[in-house]
């Protein structure tokens, strides 16, 4: 492999597609699907060889900020720069700053990687070939995309067709096609020479730079300009608003891949799935003797070839074949696996109920970097939630001017400071504190702190905080 491949990371996108764990503010990228660790951090994971990678950058948005630098955390992963865009521009405008901030730091001739956030890869021997191809071919100009070779005629991807034979293993780009319908996806299929589009690109920074002159000029200046205005706040690189809004929405694709004359393709077998429907997940995980896969509290008797998922109730299913049924704090999700495809459909009749909407846009759980919250029940003038709060971390100072809230410690042991009075609770300990009072929580222990806050008040909305001091600058 060449020295300073660079990783670029597009963690921003919001979804709905595996509603209703993904959601709006929950994006699957940061969802436990596939084992112990979330997407965005089997792709850290597959791109920490050192000898290999550079640290990579992350581009993501302001409501995400703090779930990739703590899940970062978690793994020990070292991030180059976490990048944040202030408003959604597609992946063309990403690309572009990912270019200007690597081409400025390395230099022209260093390779710029990037790929998405929330896809399930192998990164096997076979992997290692494919971007070993890449690279070659990035090394004589060209711009290269990652073709999967389809397991069936999906209807959710784009399709590349392959052109010349460019040697070591990568092919000139023939035409992108739409993503078709199945009659046509079948007919692609039987040529042979069609990969599914991935999403994932490599180039040299100097050559996309160039390219993005030539076929995308306003996208690469609102990029260079963002960039230029950006300001450092902590660990966070944020553009500029006013230069960054310029950019066009559109994608890389569209801006520059399907212009370029030196678009190629490396025709790629390894494991990979873009886990884009529960249909999807189901054919990635393991399967017991019925077909089935099973995840968190469930039982099932007498069911075949579903995917059944719980994060909290416990799910009976019988009698089922073929099905998901995907259970989150407050929604569940019964559907054929075979139209898993079409959730989005639903999604957008429940945004458009206003007593369904808020299912579509966040969890009852939140993550922050101090820990979360769930809100376990709601009513009028009160509210109860449980709080977590991670070893050795610590809520800003604040206070409110319309509730006050009462905490129980149920795990672990709590630092309560209270205007200028500091107290340790330990479990089956509880606390008061008054409307105005200055006060944070923290979790001075080893272990997670687990409490139990009831809200009381006339208004009990989370811009009802007044903060002192913290160290994330925020709750």
């Amino acid at each position: 492999m060449p020295p300073n491949i660079i990783p670029a990371i597009m963690a921003g996108g919001r979804g709905t597609r595996l509603w209703p764990l993904s959601r709006a503010t929950a994006a699957k990228q940061f969802l436990k699907l596939t084992g112990e660790e979330t997407l965005f951090q089997a792709t850290l994971e597959r791109v920490s060889d050192s000898t290999i990678y550079e640290a990579p950058l992350v581009i993501t948005n302001e409501e995400f900020r703090f779930l990739v630098a703590e899940q970062a955390r978690e793994l020990g992963a070292t991030l180059s720069s976490i990048v944040l865009e202030p408003v959604p521009r597609n992946t063309a405008a990403a690309v572009a700053v990912a270019a200007v901030i690597v081409a400025r730091q390395f230099g022209n001739d260093a390779f710029l990687f990037v790929l998405p956030s929330d896809h399930a890869i192998s990164a096997d021997d076979v992997y290692r070939s494919c971007l070993r191809s890449a690279c070659l071919a990035a090394s004589d100009g060209k711009l290269v995309t990652f073709g999967i070779q389809p397991s069936g005629p999906a209807t959710g991807y784009g399709y590349i067709e392959c052109g010349t034979d460019l040697g070591n293993g990568a092919h000139a780009v023939e035409r992108f096609v739409e993503k078709p319908s199945r009659e046509k996806a079948s007919a692609l299929l039987e040529c042979g020479n069609y990969y599914w589009n991935s999403g994932m690109f490599l180039f040299q920074v100097g050559r996309v730079i160039a390219e993005l002159e030539e076929h995308a000029p306003d996208v690469l200046m609102a990029a260079q300009a963002a960039v230029d205005g950006s300001t450092i706040d902590a660990d966070f690189l944020r553009l500029s608003l006013e230069d960054f809004s310029k950019a066009p929405s559109i994608s890389i694709d569209y801006a520059l891949m399907e212009k370029t004359e030196n678009a190629a393709v490396v025709p790629s077998h390894f494991s990979w799935s873009d886990l884009g429907s529960w249909d999807a997940v189901w054919k990635i995980e393991e399967q017991d003797l019925d077909g089935n896969v099973i995840k968190g509290n469930a039982t099932v008797h007498n069911t075949r070839n579903s995917l059944v998922m719980s994060r909290t109730t416990h799910l009976a299913v019988q009698g089922l074949d073929g099905m998901a049924v995907i259970a989150s704090e407050d929604a569940v999700f019964v559907g054929r696996l075979e139209e898993a495809h079409e959730i989005g459909n639903l999604v957008k009749r429940l945004a458009a109920d206003k007593n369904t909407a808020h299912l579509t846009e966040s969890h009852p759980t939140f993550l922050r970097p101090w820990g979360g919250y769930t809100t376990i029940l709601n009513g009028d003038h009160f509210q109860v939630r449980r709080l977590f709060v991670h070893p050795g971390k610590m809520l800003t100072l604040q206070k409110h001017l319309h509730r006050s809230e009462h905490w129980v410690c149920v795990k672990g042991a709590a630092e309560v400071t209270i205007d200028d009075k500091v107290s340790i609770l330990h479990e089956n300990q509880s606390i008061y504190t008054a409307r105005g009072a200055v006060h944070r929580l923290g979790n001075p222990g080893k272990i997670m702190l687990e409490m139990i806050e009831i809200q009381t008040g006339s208004y009990l909305g989370e811009d009802d905080i007044v903060r002192v001091f913290g160290e994330f600058g925020q709750t």
